[in-house]
Parts: structure tokens; sequence; C-alpha cells
């Protein structure tokens, strides 16, 4: 035991544990959407974690809560989670043939991450949804979903713009538009049954 301690290093410390070293990493990645600006840190040290977090807390916020979800016409939790990684693979093939020096999990990760103004948008989507129904909750709804669409832009462009080659940027940010686009109005639409 001893002789363990004295390989480690420092005698008495322990190593991180791989669940906080990685926790400690999403969340600093989410810090990074929030207060988006041009860094690499997103870019380096890329995991698909706080993507599949925040992938599935946006389908399971999305999913209808009625009993008999076969009539309401509304996305499933699987149609969801489809929509989010299929988009992102698709927008990630798009730079790609564009000639992008982003690698594919890179380009996964950014998009992933940049879903979390949007998966906010929801849940506060879904508290305004308990109050009246009318006009004004829609008003509400719309500015904060308009507000997070953008948010999600500004911060996906912020780390994917400079991956481009400058005579193609504007090829590859519009179908990271519709990608957001998309998913903004399953929130937007969203109705409890």
């Amino acid at each position: 035991m001893a002789k363990a301690a004295e390989s480690s290093g420092d005698p008495g410390t322990t190593p991180p544990r791989p669940l906080m070293r990685d926790l400690k990493a999403v969340g600093k990645k989410f810090m990074h959407v929030l207060y988006p600006r041009k860094s690499n840190t997103l870019l380096r040290d890329w995991d698909l974690w706080g993507p599949l977090i925040l992938c599935v807390t946006l389908a399971l916020m999305l999913q209808r809560s009625s009993i008999d979800s076969e009539k309401d016409g509304g996305p499933q939790f699987a149609e969801v989670f489809v929509i989010v990684w299929f988009g992102a693979v698709t927008i990630t093939l798009n730079s790609k043939l564009l000639g992008g020096n982003i690698s594919f999990f890179q380009s996964l990760c950014v998009l992933g991450y940049c879903i979390l103004p949007l998966t906010v948008a929801m849940l506060v989507c879904r508290l305004v949804l308990l109050a009246e129904p009318g006009p004004i909750n829609f008003m509400v709804r719309f500015f904060v979903v308009i507000v997070m669409f953008a948010w999600s832009i500004v911060a996906s462009t912020a780390f994917l713009a400079d991956s481009q080659p400058p005579n193609r940027k504007a090829l590859a940010i519009y179908p990271v538009f519709l990608f957001y686009f998309v998913i903004s109005w399953m929130i937007l639409t969203f109705t409890p049954q």
C-alpha cells in the first residue's frame, strides 16, 4: 500500500475519480456554450456525454404525457432522439464534404452541447404551459424560443465557423440554422395532453 502511494507521486493524495473528472469537463463545456467565445477547448477535449444528456432530457420533456400516446400526434422519445442525432450527423457530414478541418466527433460534440439553450427553452416553456393558455402565454413561449434559438446559432457558429473555408462558411452555417430551427419548432409547438 505504501509503495502504491509512493509511486503515484504525492503520498496521501488520491487520484481524481473518473466520474467527477468527466462531470467537471461536461460542466466546463456547458459554461462555454452559455458564454460563447472563440475557444478551442470545446473542440480539443470533445466528448459525447453532454450531448447525450441534453438529447435525452429534451426528448423526455417533449414526450407527451397522455396515456394513449398513439393519438396525440406529437413526437415520441425515439423520434426526437433520432431527429437530433440524425441532424447532427448530417451537418457534420456536410461540414466534412465542404472541406472543413474539424473531426467528425468534434462537430457532433459542438452541435450537441449547443442544444443547451434550447433545452433551457423547453424547460421554461413547460413551466409557462402550467399557467392559463392564451395569447400572452404563447408570446412568452415564442420570445423564449426565439432568444434561445439565436443563442444556439451564435454558440455553435462561434466554434464551427473557423473550421470551414472562408468561401463556404454560409453553406456550412445554413444546415446548422435549419437543425436548430426544427428543434425550436418542436419546442414551440409542444402542448401537453
